[in-house]
């Protein structure tokens, strides 16, 4: 058995969701019948463990903690090979601040609690009890590795974990952009607002906020869509205002949007549903 495979049943046996790393620090790529994700992968890839394939296949999402898949003769293989152990912390309830240099590792001494330390080659990962959303270059030197993301095991450190404080899930929190939304400039169509009520419009809002939000890939057309669908039920009574359309905009920019974007397809949206005068 190598060091590696021993290392991950130990693993696994606390809980601990782990898969191989081979050279370059990255997990081994998706089999043939997973190649490009034509298997589908995990639903949702929300959470890990192997795919139906019994190959560590998916990146994070294949972490497990079943000794049978770790140690299966596919996993073993991968194993023989393999140049490091890595570890999904949020499917252990861990968060990692992966500090990349001594500048970093200053401003963490100074500005977040202490908590267990491990050494890495260049610098060293702080971890804390609680799971967060990973995000890269959240500070210079610094990345926030918990759900949907891997870390190297380097080893169990030292020092007491203690609770995610709100300075590292504050880490994660953009600054407000200008948000430049595009003024609705759909005529009412006269009579009666079929909506009846603000409750109504204000809740179709916030579930497009929520959509968008929940997005984890194809941002540009789940963003447009969205906003087909919200002109499609409200756009022809004269409802929507600058707010509801700036809300909207507001969402679709958290994930990566740029103004031209959010403009671009608010405006193909209009036209699409033949509400553009232009």
């Amino acid at each position: 058995m190598s060091t590696h495979l021993r290392t991950a049943l130990s693993l696994a046996a606390q809980g601990v969701p782990t898969l191989p790393l081979r050279e370059g620090k990255v997990p081994f790529g998706n089999c043939p019948a997973c190649a490009k994700n034509i298997c589908g992968g995990r639903p949702n890839m929300k959470t890990p463990g192997p795919c139906i394939c019994p190959r560590p296949c998916h990146g994070w999402a294949a972490a497990a903690t079943d000794p049978n898949v770790v140690n299966a003769p596919t996993w073993v293989r991968a194993w023989r090979e393999a140049a490091g152990v890595a570890y999904h912390p949020g499917g252990a309830g861990l968060t990692v601040v992966d500090l990349d240099n001594a500048e970093a590792i200053a401003w963490a001494r100074a500005s977040l609690p202490a908590t267990r330390i491990v050494p890495t080659t260049r610098g060293e990962h702080w971890l804390y009890r609680g799971a967060m959303q990973s995000a890269n270059a959240v500070r210079p030197g610094a990345d926030i590795k918990s759900s949907m993301q891997y870390a190297r095991w380097l080893g169990p450190g030292t020092g007491t974990i203690t609770a995610l404080p709100d300075a590292v899930q504050a880490l994660i929190v953009k600054e407000p952009t200008t948000v430049r939304p595009v003024p609705v400039t759909v005529p009412a169509m006269g009579g009666e607002c079929p909506h009846r009520t603000p409750t109504y419009l204000d809740r179709g809002i916030a579930m497009a906020e929520q959509r968008i939000t929940e997005a984890r890939d194809a941002v540009h057309a789940t963003v447009y869509r969205t906003f087909l669908a919200v002109l499609s039920t409200h756009g022809r009574c004269g409802c929507l205002t600058e707010a509801h359309t700036a809300r909207l905009f507001t969402a679709a920019q958290a994930k990566g949007e740029s103004p031209r974007h959010c403009t671009d397809a608010w405006t193909n949206a209009l036209t699409t549903l033949g509400l553009s005068h232009g």
